[in-house]
């Protein structure tokens, strides 16, 4: 899994098709995932969790990407201050993320690479412009918002939840000298919730094929890590179930052709084994 992609900067990109996988995330501990200080309710909790116009409980795309995202760039050792751009500089609040021009950077084909945008955080020495990405490509992998299954928020569950759907947990922080307590409330999706995620891959090119294996790496990765805040306190512990794996070429958008299935009912590990098959690639048919 650890080599680069075989893309060069005269790589040309058409459409060849859309790679679909869908399935369930389930909560096997409870899920933070914030709403921010805005929605705070009269009588709630602290920490809101973010909800839909329903009041429901969702994973917002952008919460799962960023996570898959920061989990490959440490698994694959892309976080030297020499390819990282800063998206924000605020103090206290710095957020670096990895951004090459390498055309063969897995990282900025799968999530795009924007021009200009960002600041480097270290400069090559090479005058003013040296740090500069110059170089656009557009992300191949969306992940969109993933909606909660209500069916897997039991009655029973209900009855002994404090919001019907959410729970409150209660922490403590506590002072090393006096030992008094400073208690603070987080709300929480319940474990056993259970949401509905969809990722689109976009094949550009022969060689976006591969990329389809370092998805399935970050979200093997994601299962042992944490999804949202307080993960190391227990919270956002997460495993994939019951995904779908579907090819739908250029034929299916142009004059309604078939799909392909290519799994169903999987785990990770199984769409991983059929990803890592050399014989996936024939599969992606034009």
């Amino acid at each position: 899994m650890g080599t680069m992609s075989t893309h060069t900067a005269q790589t040309q990109l058409q459409l060849i098709g859309k790679l679909i996988l869908s399935g369930d995330l389930h909560c096997e501990t409870g899920l933070h995932i914030g709403a921010g200080k805005g929605s705070l309710e009269i009588g709630g909790a602290d920490n809101p969790v973010v909800k839909d116009a329903f009041g429901l409980p969702y994973i917002p795309g952008s919460s799962l990407r960023g996570k898959v995202r920061s989990l490959l760039e440490n698994a694959m050792g892309l976080t030297s201050p020499a390819e990282l751009v800063y998206l924000s500089k605020r103090r206290g609040q710095e957020v670096r993320i990895h951004q090459s021009d390498r055309p063969d950077d897995e990282i900025c084909l799968l999530f795009g690479r924007s021009p200009l945008r960002a600041e480097r955080v270290q400069s090559d020495g090479g005058g003013e412009g040296a740090g500069d990405n110059r170089s656009a490509s557009p992300a191949r992998l969306t992940i969109y918002d993933a909606p909660l299954d209500q069916d897997s928020i039991t009655p029973q569950m209900r009855e002994n939840l404090d919001d019907e759907i959410t729970e409150v947990k209660s922490e403590n922080a506590i002072d090393r000298i006096t030992s008094q307590a400073n208690p603070r409330t987080l709300e929480r999706v319940p474990a056993g919730a259970r949401f509905k995620i969809r990722l689109v891959l976009d094949v550009l090119c022969e060689e976006d094929k591969a990329l389809a294996a370092r998805v399935i790496e970050g979200l093997r990765l994601l299962e042992d890590d944490a999804l949202g805040g307080g993960g190391s306190r227990g919270s956002g512990r997460v495993r994939f179930a019951n995904l779908k794996l579907v090819w739908r070429n250029r034929a299916f958008y142009s004059s309604g052709g078939d799909e392909a299935e290519l799994a169903s009912g999987a785990d990770l590990a199984a769409v991983q084994q059929l990803a890592a098959n050399g014989a996936f690639s024939e599969r992606l048919a034009v």
